[in-house]
């Protein structure tokens, strides 16, 4: 009996991706305009189609209309035709939908002490240093059992550690208040850009992605990114802080016949722009890993020379559409393009990434011993649901129907740093007025034998203790890229 296989392209031949090769990962590469955004959309309808669901950032709002079937488009379906597809058929898929901003699906949202210092030092285009003293205020926050939920809190615990640094300094080493300076003055120009609706509870619970309807069809989570996307370092942190939270959360499983989900990294180029080395290393052990936990990436941009060789090593399936020598500089990236693939003697791989009409492209999918399959010339298979996007009264519609509705639209603002250290600042105020009127009126009274009374960090402590529970009243525990681990 033939293994299951997603039927994603045609020319002479079928070109079919295996699901138990998924999790190997791929790359979508093309210029502007030649197809890659139908070929997301193909595979994330065939993934869904065997109960595997699928995250995608709809960055244009042309991915929305997944929700409803085809059909009354001259192009698809003279391309129907052409491929002899005579089992096709329209069809709509289950979708979810989810916006940052809450505004074209279910607000998304995260805290600061589940980003980490590192993903929130990448967000705020810090500095070296200025990322060694971010460290030191999570970790001040870590021991302190201070969790940070929203922007006021880190805003709070950064005032808070600027103005007790000679405290700190011999236990954590030397932190300047330039340095909290220029972190305070980023963190603003995040929440003009909106960031601040980011952080908060409820916060995301990545299970929530991981659903089949009914009839056993993966959902198609839909991240709207037309707003979002014009923040490229909020868009681009915001996926690798997913992409971390489906690595730290899920557990460890090898091998599958088919992904548990698929993640669709569209604009990945961004992920490594200005990346610090740091930070490009856990991105690539991320990938390397996160294959065994039953994951699978695929990774969308314009050319492979945006992905960092050892990412790129690392992503086995491919799909090339169309590339323009304009330049030199394109000339190379084109050359290095063919390079990637396993030569096919019928045609010459560098010439042809040239040739690509729309929709067409260069295809290399992992056979079932993981090796590379002799790279083919093919016509991406057109989707069965509707291409472009819905109504606003349809998307509506859909929300209201949906499971998640009322898990995340109401945000909550629980006590956490911001209030204890506010309570601990208002204590110091009382104690220094009562000091005060004690030296008025001279007042000289032995102290009492017996128990002393706390001190005020200790009853803060306490408090802490007793508002964000016990588990983070020692030190909270992070994972590969800083995130807070939840328990």
């Amino acid at each position: 009996m033939p293994e299951p296989s997603l039927f994603i392209a045609k020319s002479d031949i079928e070109l079919h991706l295996l699901p138990k090769m998924a999790n190997r990962h791929g790359l979508i590469t093309g210029a502007t305009g030649t197809g890659k955004t139908i070929t997301l959309q193909r595979m994330a309808e065939s993934f869904s189609a065997i109960g595997t669901p699928v995250f995608l950032s709809d960055i244009k709002g042309d991915l929305s209309g997944i929700c409803s079937p085809g059909g009354n488009n001259p192009k698809i379906e003279e391309r129907i035709k052409l491929l002899e597809l005579k089992n096709f058929r329209y069809q709509s898929f289950p979708v979810q939908y989810w916006d940052v901003f809450g505004e074209m699906g279910f607000p998304v949202r995260t805290t600061i002490s589940e980003m980490g210092p590192l993903l929130l030092s990448r967000l705020l285009n810090l500095n070296e240093v200025q990322s060694g003293v971010l460290n030191l205020v999570f970790r001040v926050a870590d021991d302190q059992g201070l969790l940070l939920l929203d922007l006021k809190d880190l805003k709070a615990i950064l005032v808070f550690v600027a103005e007790n640094a000679s405290q700190y300094t011999v236990e954590y080493g030397s932190i300047s208040k330039q340095s909290v300076g220029a972190i305070q003055r980023a963190l603003l120009i995040i929440e003009e850009q909106g960031g601040d609706q980011f952080f908060g509870e409820p916060s995301l619970n990545i299970q929530d992605f991981m659903k089949t309807d009914s009839n056993g069809l993966g959902m198609i989570n839909i991240l709207a990114c037309d707003k979002l996307f014009q923040s490229p370092a909020l868009y681009s942190t915001f996926l690798l802080w997913l992409l971390s939270e489906l690595f730290e959360e899920l557990p460890e499983i090898g091998d599958l016949p088919q992904p548990k989900m698929v993640f669709f990294f569209d604009e990945a180029h961004l992920l490594f722009n200005e990346a610090p080395k740091v930070l490009l290393n856990r991105i690539e052990q991320v990938v390397r890993l996160i294959r065994s936990k039953g994951v699978g990436v695929y990774f969308i941009t314009q050319n492979p020379i945006d992905i960092p060789d050892s990412v790129l090593g690392q992503l086995g399936n491919r799909v090339q559409h169309a590339l323009r020598a304009y330049t030199p500089k394109d000339q190379k990236a084109i050359k290095a393009a063919a390079e990637t693939f396993r030569q096919n003697p019928k045609f010459t791989v560098e010439q042809a990434i040239t040739e690509l009409g729309t929709g067409e492209a260069l295809i290399s999918f992992l056979d079932e011993k993981g090796r590379p399959n002799i790279v083919e010339k093919a016509f991406v298979l057109p989707p069965c649901s509707l291409i472009g996007p819905i109504s606003t009264d349809r998307r509506k519609e859909i929300m209201d129907q949906s499971i998640m509705r009322g898990r995340y639209e109401r945000p909550v603002d629980r006590v956490s740093a911001y209030e204890l250290l506010q309570k601990k600042a208002e204590m110091q105020n009382e104690t220094k007025r009562q000091e005060e009127e004690a030296r008025n009126e001279e007042v000289s009274q032995p102290r009492k034998a017996g128990r002393q009374p706390d001190s005020l960090w200790d009853t803060i402590t306490k408090t802490a203790a007793t508002t964000v529970g016990r588990q983070v009243a020692r030190e909270l525990v992070r994972g590969i890229l800083g995130s807070f681990l939840r328990r």
